[in-house]
């Protein structure tokens, strides 16, 4: 009879509002003194539990407003359509922790926006952690499904941790955040969704991945997507991996503490597109991964045209500071290839670390170029290439090697190579390969045919003088800079300019 009687007036309540709101209404939720027999329309008759919201249906200008410090067990659904004007906000009040969202046993995901538009998530703590990993699981998923376009959503200082996905691509993986679109009946895609100030914390497979319109046959992108200022912590696989997407930018962002735990089969990478065009990634840092293959801090995958990598941090990583690839085996009709990737004013400092046998043994240069990528540009790079952790390991530059094909037109121009040990460059059988006016700092077993090479800097050895692992002297061209509650370090565009200017 209870249950009956919290039915009715919830929803009488909810009725009446659909009725006389002008402006929007809020709906509060406070886990320790709320009661789901109150209306849920004030702080004084706050809902308990999640299930006070089963009935709301989100118009422009309606808040959702969580209790902080208090836990919500179950899933909490969300799909509204706000304005430019009026938007819809799902967030915290009151003092204290953020309000935090746990997934039940089974639960898929803990959090899900579906089919909206302008629409803000923010100051949420969201837990996804089954008694067992489970394939595909996810703490927050981003959808939208025959609906059309899924305008501005943006998701601002969310915290998702606790992630037990699979640790298996093929199964399935799992995530932090999961961002899907599709559809057969409506095309449906993002425009303009924003991802910013979260914190992902121990989310197996990945922090943040997407699932959209990959192939060239239908090729349907979301557009202007940004993910800046998110710290990445301890997640084994993927760090931030955009696919099917149009002029995304990625800045500001740090992954690292990358715990070694993926199955030997697994490759993993920090932050890279895959059949995407126009992708910026800058200003980020990423370190400590440890995959079992790849392994590097940034990647520009196959499917992907004209992406611009420029002005991050990569140290420390078992992998390189960035692969460059495109398999020369998936056809056409799906895979336009990797064509005119940009590599520039990016840092790199004790990448390499293997330690441990890859699929090609001990495999770890410092930038791997695999398969048919074309015209492709490395340009003004420091790579500083400490010892070696092991006398296995491998301590190579750059790699070109087959994935279905060669490499070709790959332009390397005024970067340092800089080298504590013997190095070498491996160009197997890529084609018109141009170098010019590197600098190659150490000693080299092979390298390439430039003109222009130089073999003394003086500014550099002035930089590395009091530190010859690079960290101290190379900090100068760096800044640090609060992210999510921690700090990271990011390349100084000014300062990186003028040292190669001079």
């Amino acid at each position: 009879m209870k249950k009956i009687i919290c039915f009715f007036s919830i929803l009488l309540s909810l009725l009446w509002m659909s009725c006389s709101k002008q402006t929007g209404s809020s709906y509060y939720l406070d886990a320790v003194n709320g009661d789901d027999c109150q209306s849920g329309l004030t702080e004084a008759t706050a809902w308990k539990s999640l299930s006070g919201l089963r009935y709301v249906e989100l118009k422009p200008g309606d808040r959702i407003r969580l209790k902080r410090g208090g836990t919500f067990t179950g899933e909490l659904e969300i799909s509204g359509q706000g304005t430019p004007d009026n938007r819809i906000y799902v967030e915290a009040y009151g003092e204290g922790d953020k309000p935090c969202i746990v997934g039940n046993d089974t639960s898929l995901y803990a959090v899900r926006i579906f089919n909206s538009d302008y629409l803000t998530l923010r100051n949420i703590a969201i837990v996804n952690t089954g008694k067992e990993r489970r394939p595909h699981r996810t703490g927050l998923k981003i959808e939208c499904r025959d609906y059309g376009v899924s305008r501005n959503i943006v998701v601002d200082g969310v915290d998702v941790r606790d992630v037990n996905g699979s640790l298996v691509k093929e199964e399935g993986g799992g995530s932090g955040i999961l961002i899907v679109n599709g559809g057969k009946d409506i095309i449906s895609v993002f425009d303009s969704l924003t991802i910013e100030n979260c914190h992902i914390l121990r989310c197996a497979r990945n922090a943040m991945i997407w699932s959209g319109y990959s192939s060239r046959e239908n090729w349907h992108p979301s557009k202007h997507t940004i993910v800046r200022n998110n710290l990445i912590e301890e997640v084994p696989g993927d760090g931030i991996v955009p696919i099917g997407c149009d002029s995304t930018l990625i800045e500001h962002n740090v992954m690292r503490n990358c715990p070694a735990i993926l199955p030997d089969s697994e490759a993993a990478a920090g932050i890279w597109p895959w059949s995407c065009d126009n992708t910026v990634i800058q200003f980020n840092e990423v370190s400590d991964h440890k995959a079992p293959w790849d392994a590097q801090g940034f990647d520009s995958d196959w499917n992907c045209r004209n992406t611009l990598i420029q002005y991050n941090y990569s140290h420390d990583n078992d992998g390189g500071m960035v692969l460059i690839c495109n398999s020369g085996e998936s056809p056409a009709t799906f895979n336009a290839g990797n064509v005119g990737t940009v590599i520039r004013y990016n840092i790199s400092i004790n990448d390499g670390r293997r330690t441990r046998p890859t699929r090609a043994g001990m495999f770890s240069p410092s930038i791997h170029i695999a398969g048919p990528v074309k015209n492709t540009t490395i340009s003004h790079n420091i790579i500083h290439a400490n010892r070696r952790a092991t006398k296995e390991a491998d301590r190579s530059m750059i790699t070109s090697d087959s994935w279905g094909g060669y490499s070709d037109s790959t332009f390397v121009q005024g970067n340092i190579f800089y080298t504590q040990e013997a190095s070498t460059f491996n160009f197997t059988k890529s084609t018109n390969d141009v170098f010019s006016g590197n600098y190659y700092l150490g000693t080299f077993k092979v390298k390439p045919a430039d003109k222009d090479a130089r073999s003394v800097s003086e500014a550099y050895q002035k930089l590395i003088e009091k530190d010859a692992d690079g960290f101290e002297g190379l900090s100068v061209l760096m800044d640090t800079i609060g992210i999510a509650g921690s700090e990271g370090v990011f390349v100084n565009e000014n300062a990186i300019r003028r040292f190669f200017d001079r």
